[in-house]
């Protein structure tokens, strides 16, 4: 498995500041597409792992968010939308 870092420059979207805005948001939008791509690719290993939370979550498992940040204020704004959204007990 080939390690990738999520937190270098993107060499394509170094100017991104002097664009003008059209091509700003055009250049946004297609790097935009490339994560939609890269999700395709792995839906069948996040199924896996989707099928394998809920499992254990039905036995009484749960499921442990770690995060600082953004990452961490996600995770707290999932937990709050699974209620309304899917029905969630609150408590769960």
């Amino acid at each position: 498995m080939e390690l990738t870092l999520t937190e270098e420059r993107n060499p394509l979207t170094t100017n991104i500041d002097t664009l003008p805005t059209l091509d700003m948001l055009m250049l946004i939008n297609t790097e935009d597409q490339k994560v939609a791509l890269a999700v395709r690719a792995e839906l069948s290993n996040i199924a896996s792992a989707v099928d394998a939370i809920a499992l254990r979550m039905q036995r009484g498992g749960r499921l442990i968010y770690m995060g600082a940040g953004t990452s961490g204020r996600l995770g707290v704004l999932d937990a709050s939308e699974c209620p309304p959204t899917f029905g969630t007990p609150r408590e769960l």
